[in-house]
């Protein structure tokens, strides 16, 4: 059976820099992990999530909890942290089926299922025009190279950071593909590829300590927020 669009999610159970990271709690309390799938599992349009994973830990809370996601034990030669996330990729497409692939990855918590959505509807209205889409950050800050050359701007003229064209940062959380895509080119990232625009607070990325902190303050913030929001009484008129 071949599916319309299959979420991706692979993740590894020892992690360098921030120690297992995954399935630590954050926020309120569940794992890492699983504030990603649930999004997934409640976007319009995903017909299956597959979690690739060498995680006993992983395993256990989904095989428990998750019956509906589909699980795959990462091979062997695909364990090793430097290991191209290609190559998982094109692992996991032939385990499951599917005219389109999106991926994102569990370090992403603060992704909503909203944006999900908006990327998976605006990638299939734009479908054959472009054949991937990508999630990306503006950026617009006065960059200079290893010699001090200016990269994006002119010095002698002094525009505002927010006057200055914007670049725009790859920031990994969401990518939509084929699989002719992967296999072709060797890259989620076909030759019409689609820019989509996040909101940086979306866009948090936990990669060092940091960051795990950072986006959990953010998380944190914005339920206090709307804890409060549910409290005010209505106004009537």
């Amino acid at each position: 059976m071949q599916h319309k669009l299959v979420a991706l999610m692979p993740m590894r159970h020892s992690s360098e820099r921030v120690k297992g990271k995954n399935y630590r709690p954050f926020g309120d309390g569940r794992p890492l992990f699983q504030h990603m799938l649930d999004v997934l599992l409640d976007t319009p349009g995903i017909d299956k999530v597959l979690i690739d994973t060498d995680s006993p830990t992983v395993f256990e809370i989904c095989r428990r909890d998750y019956p509906q996601v589909l699980l795959e034990e990462r091979p062997v030669h695909l364990r090793d942290g430097a290991t191209p996330m290609n190559n998982v990729l094109l692992h996991d497409t032939t385990v499951v089926d599917s005219q389109f692939y999106l991926q994102t990855h569990s370090t992403n918590p603060l992704m909503t299922r909203d944006t999900v959505a908006r990327a998976v509807d605006l990638f299939l209205s734009k479908y054959p025009i472009h054949d991937s889409l990508f999630s990306v950050t503006k950026f617009q800050s006065r960059l200079w190279d290893q010699l001090t050359r200016a990269v994006n701007h002119n010095p002698s003229i002094l525009l505002r950071t927010q006057d200055l064209p914007p670049l725009f940062n790859e920031n990994s959380c969401l990518y939509i593909f084929e699989k002719r895509t992967l296999e072709e080119r060797q890259n989620r990232i076909g030759l019409r590829p689609l820019m989509f625009e996040m909101d940086p607070f979306e866009a948090q990325d936990i990669d060092e300590e940091i960051n795990f902190q950072v986006a959990e303050a953010i998380f944190n913030a914005r339920a206090k927020a709307k804890a409060n929001e549910a409290k005010e009484p209505a106004n009537v008129a």
